[in-house]
């Protein structure tokens, strides 16, 4: 049993590890926040620091197209006490993970809680799959590492109350978007940082042709009255894509792709709003 007078929902966390998660920008978005907003909406939730950092209240609205993801927070937000009973039996070695990465089931249960244990245990938190949608990342050879935490899992739980999940393209979240409301968007980024060209594995999830959409999608938001904020890589290509669009920002921050901190060089990144006159 959980006790809930433990929870502390100033330091709510993500609980999972997201390569290009947005950890990194959230002390920096006083400046673009607006004061005062309506609902709130992530369309590419991911590990959603964001979301976890703003504590949105009235409506909330979190999609993402990984339909594994989103099913790991409905179980979070529904029946996260029966979570944690059984991320406790799960061991973080090398032969329990391959195991674990090879059992394949349809308890949505069971599902999340695979889904959780391989993302704290797999290589760099990588969500990766082949051609057949299994996920394929080998182990990250790091038995120390912690693979959930009880209070954060309930304090997680509470804070998705008000939330609406759900696993969809993103064009279709346009329908809940209102006046004054206020969208968060950190797509699957096409193209590397520093205009170092395409990124081969992310242009099979998002490729360019979806970068076209969202930047038609971003118009739409600002046509219905709506705040957005928009994070992509720093490259020429997206800097002619948003030409028009909002105000873009640079942000500069250290890669969190390395397995040795010390390769984990500095990259820079757009942010694209309308939140800010």
């Amino acid at each position: 049993m959980i006790d809930t007078q433990e929870i502390d929902m100033k330091t709510v966390q993500p609980f999972l590890r997201w390569a290009g998660g947005k950890r990194w920008l959230t002390k920096r978005l006083i400046d673009f926040v607006p004061k005062s907003y309506n609902n709130y909406h992530e369309v590419f939730l991911g590990g959603g620091a964001v979301f976890f950092y703003l504590k949105p209240s009235n409506h909330i609205f979190l999609n993402d197209l990984n339909a594994e993801l989103i099913n790991a927070y409905n179980i979070i937000k529904n029946c996260h006490g029966d979570l944690l009973q059984v991320l406790e039996t799960l061991i973080n070695n090398e032969e329990s993970y391959y195991k674990i990465r090879d059992f394949q089931t349809e308890d949505n249960l069971l599902m999340a809680a695979r889904f959780i244990y391989l993302n704290k245990t797999c290589y760099n938190g990588i969500y990766r799959v082949n051609s057949l949608g299994k996920f394929n990342v080998p182990y990250g050879k790091n038995e120390s590492i912690q693979i959930f935490c009880k209070n954060n899992i309930s304090a997680v739980s509470k804070s998705l109350t008000n939330a609406r999940l759900s696993s969809h393209d993103f064009e279709s979240c346009i329908n809940n978007i209102e006046k004054r409301d206020l969208v968060f968007l950190d797509p699957p980024y096409t193209v590397a940082h520093n205009n170092n060209g395409f990124i081969e594995y992310n242009q099979k999830i998002f490729s360019w042709e979806d970068q076209l959409r969202l930047a038609e999608f971003v118009n739409e938001i600002d046509k219905k009255g709506a705040f957005y904020i928009l994070t992509n890589a720093m490259h020429d290509s997206i800097r002619n894509l948003y030409k028009n669009v909002g105000k873009k920002y640079e942000m500069e921050r250290h890669s969190t792709i390395a397995s040795n901190l010390n390769n984990r060089k500095k990259i820079s990144e757009y942010i694209v709003t309308n939140c800010i006159s």
